[in-house]
């Protein structure tokens, strides 16, 4: 074998002169030429083996050797995935049978996860390449983003940075209908509950509560009113309850105006409690109620008015028995004359004849005071009042006999103005126009069209 070798270091002519069987010293010459070659041309390893841990070494010798770690040989070093390379990255054998330097391959890790407000996460394998962290937010929050990052391998989260939102909106409970009726000639009610309180399902904070409707403790007219609250919370998010107030009114059967006649209601014409009162025009008086009040059981009190044509009796002792049966029915025109042929009188009757609506529509009865006792007449229309009657009403009233003279009395009986001559139409109506009572008559007469021509 040493032979065999000897041919590829020798020359042919050194190889001639050196025989394997010769001399012992000759033998010995062959294996230090062989040491020499093995050790140039094999080379023995000189640094400790490169072992990597997570990791891998590329190595390069000078000339090709077989060891990976002869003096010279240079390693590039690479981390598995997951890993990075902490030191040089390579390595030379130096002299000193040293590695130029130390290396480690260290596990990726990403940054620390930001607590999301409200909420948390949870990590396999807290920040390091590969781990798996999901988040989770407190009750009444929920999720934005992604719930499960992964840490990559660009030390990068995978997904969508997570928070906690607030989208539940506050719950709130509103009482259930309220159901009232109006009292006693009442068009209203006055209605009480509790205000609602709302709850936030996350913090419990709420920002502002709104109240769309009349609040607690209002008077509530007839018919349905929708009451709603609403609330909202930090997070902008609205809850809302409603609920109806039904406010009822009992009501009798309407009434209607008897023929000649006026009404005039209280409240709505006809809602329990409600009073209508009744009258009739000039030359009627009213028969039965009235006045009428609606009950609770919806029905009305009382009886059923009518206006009759007004029955004057003339056959009384007493002037104050006869102005008797004018109060609060109509007013009086008295005319006295001391003879029918007197010139103011028949002026007077001229002026009256055409007026006559006029003295009608404001509830007027002229009564006539013809003569000197006793040869003295009385006269309401067609009606004649005995000398005596004629007399005692010139007395109560203190109307000369001798003298044309006009007294116009109110329906209280009040003696209002006196006239000594003739008053046209226009300034007795302007006049009792401005009589107690006279502004409500006129205002029912316009509601149902009563007027003269």
């Amino acid at each position: 074998m040493i032979y065999v070798i000897l041919t590829h270091i020798l020359s042919e002519t050194e190889l001639e002169t050196v025989q394997p069987r010769q001399c012992p010293l000759l033998h010995k010459l062959l294996w230090k030429i062989y040491f020499k070659w093995a050790v140039r041309e094999l080379k023995t390893p000189w640094c400790s083996p490169i072992k990597v841990k997570h990791g891998y070494a590329n190595c390069r010798t000078p000339q090709g050797e077989y060891y990976k770690n002869v003096l010279g040989t240079r390693c590039d070093i690479r981390c598995q995935k997951g890993y990075e390379l902490h030191g040089p990255q390579q390595l030379i054998c130096q002299s000193s049978k040293r590695w130029s330097g130390k290396v480690l391959c260290k596990q990726k890790r990403c940054p620390t996860l930001s607590m999301p407000t409200n909420g948390g996460f949870k990590c396999l394998d807290g920040a390091y390449f590969g781990s798996r962290c999901e988040y989770y937010c407190s009750p009444g929050y929920q999720l934005k983003g992604d719930r499960i990052v992964t840490c990559m391998d660009n030390k990068v989260w995978s997904g969508r940075p997570a928070s906690c939102v607030d989208t539940e909106p506050p719950r709130i409970q509103c009482p259930s209908v309220k159901e009232k009726t109006a009292e006693p000639n009442k068009l209203t009610a006055r209605v009480f509950w509790d205000t609602p309180e709302g709850r936030d399902t996350a913090d419990g904070i709420l920002t502002d509560v709104i109240l769309k409707g009349l609040p607690p403790g209002s008077h509530f007219p007839e018919g349905d009113h929708k009451i709603q609250y609403t609330v909202y919370d930090r997070a902008e998010n609205k809850g809302t309850c409603k609920f109806l107030v039904k406010v009822r009114v009992r009501r009798c059967a309407k009434l209607n105006a008897p023929d000649n006649g006026y009404i005039k209601c209280s409240g709505d014409g006809n809602n329990y409690g409600a009073t209508c009162e009744f009258s009739c025009i000039g030359g009627y008086e009213l028969q039965g109620s009235p006045a009428r009040v609606c009950q609770y059981n919806l029905g009305w009190s009382g009886v059923e008015p009518t206006c009759a044509p007004m029955n004057i009796n003339v056959n009384v002792r007493t002037a104050a028995a006869l102005l008797d049966q004018f109060y609060e029915k109509r007013r009086l025109l008295i005319i006295s004359t001391p003879t029918a042929a007197n010139f103011f009188y028949r002026m007077q009757l001229g002026m009256l004849q055409p007026a006559q609506c006029g003295l009608d529509l404001r509830h007027v009865t002229v009564v006539e005071l013809v003569g000197v006792f006793p040869a003295q007449i009385g006269r309401i229309g067609v009606k004649l009042l005995p000398p005596s009657l004629a007399l005692q009403l010139r007395l109560l009233l203190r109307i000369p006999h001798y003298n044309f003279n006009i007294v116009v009395m109110d329906k209280h009986g009040m003696d209002k103005e006196r006239y000594p001559f003739p008053a046209t139409p226009a300034e007795l109506f302007a006049l009792i126009d401005n009589f107690p009572l006279r502004k409500e008559e006129m205002k029912l007469q316009a509601e149902i069209g009563q007027s003269c021509p």
